[in-house]
């Protein structure tokens, strides 16, 4: 996970707030990952919203522009005009990861970034979502699986600060502990 700024928590519990009242959480979750693909896949675009010289009002016109070319709802183009407005679309990555973490919790969802050595079939995703959702007390896991070249075998799960190491990598490493202490 990334470090994120101080500004993006006002900005994205307000943005959480009003889409709450408005049932548009998830939409604009989605929304705003869309804007943050965008801003990877075009470094001049996100340079463009990091160069102070660049006058507020022309970087909300080009944050409007985005927002109506993605095709975004009235709420997060809005958003977007103001964060640019106030200067702050370069902490776009982070507001979004704070809004997805605000939008998870009110939803009762974990996501669990999992390591595999070969890629998971959908049962074993689905006991792999069961079992971690039991471990961390009821919550509906969303996985997010990355295939590890590096890996020997198994799987090495994390949810926040919470690890599921099923690795062949992390056994022999245990047993090697084990041995070493006698």
């Amino acid at each position: 996970m990334k470090p994120q700024s101080a500004a993006a928590k006002p900005y994205a519990r307000a943005l959480w707030q009003l889409a709450k009242e408005r049932n548009e959480t998830e939409t604009v979750a989605r929304e705003l990952g869309s804007v943050v693909e965008t801003l990877a896949r075009e470094p001049g675009l996100r340079e463009f919203f990091e160069r102070p010289w660049i006058s507020a009002s022309a970087q909300r016109t080009v944050a409007l522009e985005v927002a109506s070319r993605l095709g975004l709802s009235a709420l997060t183009r809005d958003f977007l005009g103001l964060v640019a407005h106030h200067r702050r679309a370069d902490h776009l990555e982070a507001l979004a990861e704070v809004y997805r973490e605000l939008v998870d919790d009110d939803l009762g969802r974990a996501r669990a970034r999992v390591r595999t050595a070969v890629p998971l079939s959908a049962a074993e995703q689905d006991e792999l979502r069961q079992r971690l959702g039991r471990a961390l007390g009821g919550k509906h896991v969303v996985l997010d699986e990355v295939v590890d070249q590096q890996l020997l075998g198994g799987f090495v799960a994390e949810v926040d600060s919470y690890v599921v190491d099923g690795s062949l990598d992390g056994q022999l490493g245990r047993l090697k502990d084990r041995l070493a202490r006698g």
